[in-house]
């Protein structure tokens, strides 16, 4: 790096560009690659997440957004310590850029298997309708497992679309980019990478829209299985821009690590030679540190608290649009509107994480979604007490449920592509290699499924407790409740932390100086 790119690197941005582009020209050549990177891995997982939702609550036969909390307990959980010994044992004999190519290769070679051979096999590969419904009967305690059973390559769909982005986006993207960034350099490219990525999810949700009323058209044509149509162009998709990926991952490797004025290992990490730790060694350095435990209690929180509300809200949505392309048009609509909202908040996080502390922008997260948590759940329960038939200010109250639970949900998870992602990832930087590298991989998908989990098994066990086809919506006062306690949990979490993270940070700032 020249004198002049020192001198500029480190100076104030002055003006409008101080709070909407504080990247200097010559960082543009580091910072748009792992912005287009996060803008992929988004579009897949917003593809593959609205796809696994439609696939098990509107077409598994006798599903329903009852089937999600067994199928992330018993399903997604143990797969997600699965990967997590494969990825520790990868990652001691493969470098990074195999490691990565290796993983997302997987992922992409299944998506396109399922859409082009799985799915139009599934009447061979399922159980029956009146299998099905005979097992329910017989055991009416199982009543919501045995459609994941008899269902189970969308059940295995829905697992890996999940570890997708346990996988991809924290374990792979948010390693190489904590790797590779300074903190001084965090604060101001980690809100803009989501702020670049988040255009995905305006792709994504334009897609998804775009071929369920295509697929939608063409019903009533003989011989034509309308999903089918809206599943083969989206994997199509899939694999395009996982292709693109890689290739930009490849270009990075090539043009970006070699350039040392963006790139110089070990700069502002102390490094230490240790040993590459083994799968136990890896689960006891998380659970013996109170560091990376207070992580793991921000990705368990958030995954609890988002969960029981998605679930109740999915089910509303069923009610109201039974057919499977309407439920997955209506899931793109929400990405698309997610997407809106995020570019929005992610300009006014960029200037909060610059201006502010990492506590108040941490804390932000809980505090709203808990604020507009108790409005949906408010609606719920009026239409509990009061019946389908009835009205709030002269609309329908499913379809105020719908658009409430809607917007609730693409601004919680604006507020969480913005803040939330950017603190818990910056939160990793102070720490040495070796935590970076094995702690965050184990604690972002142990922990991070572990907070969905915590919220499947809270409502399968309710479930279980009450036997036979009850919703999930007619236990929205115990859900609520149990909200609370979680949310005000995890704000006492980020206190913890905050305190942690200052002295960490100025710790390894001395020792880089």
């Amino acid at each position: 790096m020249s004198k002049d790119e020192r001198v500029g690197s480190d100076q104030e941005f002055k003006g409008l560009r101080s709070l909407i582009w504080p990247i200097h020209d010559f960082e543009l050549k580091k910072f748009l690659p792992m912005g287009l990177m996060m803008l992929c891995i988004l579009f897949i997982y917003t593809l593959v997440r609205d796809l696994k939702d439609t696939l098990m609550v509107s077409c598994a036969t006798g599903g329903g957004a009852e089937t999600l909390g067994f199928l992330k307990l018993y399903g997604v959980t143990p797969s997600a310590i699965l990967f997590m010994i494969v990825f520790v044992k990868l990652a001691n004999v493969l470098d990074r850029e195999k490691l990565f190519f290796c993983i997302v290769s997987f992922f992409l070679l299944f998506f396109a298997v399922f859409g082009f051979v799985l799915y139009p096999l599934r009447d061979i590969l399922h159980l029956s309708h009146d299998s099905i419904t005979s097992l329910q009967a017989s055991m009416p305690r199982l009543h919501w497992v045995w459609p994941v059973i008899g269902n189970w390559s969308y059940a295995l769909f829905y697992i890996l679309s999940e570890l997708w982005g346990s996988v991809v986006l924290t374990a792979l993207f948010w390693q190489f980019a904590n790797e590779i960034t300074k903190v001084a350099e965090a604060k101001r490219f980690y809100s803009l990478f989501g702020f670049v990525g988040n255009f995905g999810l305006l792709a994504s949700g334009s897609v998804i829209i775009i071929c369920a009323n295509f697929a939608k058209n063409s019903t009533g044509i003989e011989g034509i299985d309308a999903f089918g149509i809206n599943l083969k162009y989206q994997m199509g998709a899939v694999v395009l821009f996982g292709s693109i990926l890689l290739g930009i991952y490849r270009w990075m490797q090539r043009n970006v690590l070699t350039d040392p004025r963006l790139y110089n290992p070990g700069e502002g990490t102390k490094k230490k030679s240790k040993p590459k730790l083994g799968l136990m060694e890896s689960a006891k350095m998380i659970f013996t540190s109170p560091y990376l435990l207070m992580i793991a209690a921000l990705l368990i929180g958030y995954g609890i608290s988002i969960n029981l509300i998605e679930c109740v809200w999915k089910g509303q949505i069923k009610m109201q649009y039974p057919d499977a392309n309407d439920y997955n048009a209506l899931m793109g609509k929400l990405s698309l509107t997610t997407g809106l909202l995020t570019i929005f908040v992610m300009l006014v996080g960029a200037n909060i994480l610059r201006r502010f502390s990492w506590r108040t922008a941490a804390l932000i997260t809980p505090v709203f979604l808990l604020a507009t948590s108790i409005i949906f759940f408010g609606v719920v329960m009026y239409e509990n007490s009061n019946g389908l038939e009835s009205n709030i200010m002269g609309v329908a109250v499913l379809l105020v449920a719908v658009i409430v639970g809607l917007v609730q949900n693409a601004f919680t998870k604006g507020v969480k592509y913005s803040l939330f992602d950017s603190t818990t990832q910056m939160a990793y930087i102070p720490l040495d290699q070796e935590q970076k590298v094995k702690g965050q991989a184990a604690v972002g998908i142990i922990a991070g499924r572990g907070g969905k989990s915590g919220g499947a098994f809270i409502q399968s066990s309710l479930l279980l407790a009450a036997g036979g086809g009850v919703s999930l919506s007619s236990m929205v006062d115990i859900l609520g409740s149990i909200l609370f306690v979680v949310v005000i949990l995890w704000i006492i979490s980020v206190f913890g932390l905050s305190k942690k993270f200052e002295v960490l940070t100025k710790e390894r700032e001395s020792e880089s100086k």
